[in-house]
């Protein structure tokens, strides 16, 4: 009897173990079996524009300020055309003009009787006249105001009427230096390099 219920008792305990072992494989297993997924996918191409301002040619009238002048005396204007053209796929805000002098003198320094700066546009290429260098141009089409007379030497000017601010367009530019009548005997013998940057910028951010 003794013997009989030992054994009896051992039996429990391995069935107990077994059972153990099945309940732990059963959980295990849950991990394991298989679930219904679904995916889809989508490319989509994106890509940035560009800002680029430039100059017309060099050597025409669509680009003469690189063409310098001398002996100017009181009262004279130099005037030279130039072309400013929307080269990028982007339209743009505004365009500004920075000019400033390489070599300066009261040309450019005297704020009142040095050179003033008037730009003007022509709706369509201006007619160009007289003999190299003393240039003048006139407009057979419609003529507005780029840039309001004003002393040579600006930082960020900003400039109006510009159809230049669309991708792909131009503005035929006339820009007019005048030395004041009123310019006195210091201005005499008198040298400065004007040099002009136009800087464009993008249009405002939108929904694409």
């Amino acid at each position: 009897m003794i013997a009989r219920s030992r054994l009896s008792g051992v039996s429990r305990k391995l069935l107990l173990s077994v059972a153990a072992l099945g309940a732990a494989a059963a959980i295990a297993g849950l991990g394991t079996y298989a679930t219904f997924t679904s995916s889809t996918s989508a490319s989509q191409p994106v890509a940035s524009g560009t800002v680029t301002i430039g100059l017309g040619a060099t050597g025409a009238a669509t680009n003469r300020l690189n063409v310098g002048a001398t002996n100017i005396a009181a009262g004279d204007t130099i005037q030279r055309s130039v072309d400013l053209i929307n080269q990028g796929s982007l339209n743009l805000s505004t365009v500004t003009l920075t000019t400033s002098a390489t070599t300066s003198s009261l040309l450019d320094t005297d704020t009142t009787n040095g050179l003033q700066m008037q730009i003007d546009k022509c709706s369509t290429a201006w007619t160009e006249g007289g003999t190299a260098p003393a240039y003048t141009y006139t407009c057979s089409g419609t003529t507005s105001s780029v840039l309001a007379s004003a002393p040579v030497i600006g930082s960020n000017m900003a400039l109006a009427n510009l159809s230049a601010l669309t991708a792909g367009a131009t503005d035929h530019l006339r820009v007019t230096l005048t030395l004041p009548s009123a310019a006195g005997n210091a201005l005499q013998n008198q040298s400065s390099v004007i040099s002009y940057q136009f800087t464009g910028t993008q249009r405002a951010a939108t929904s694409q």
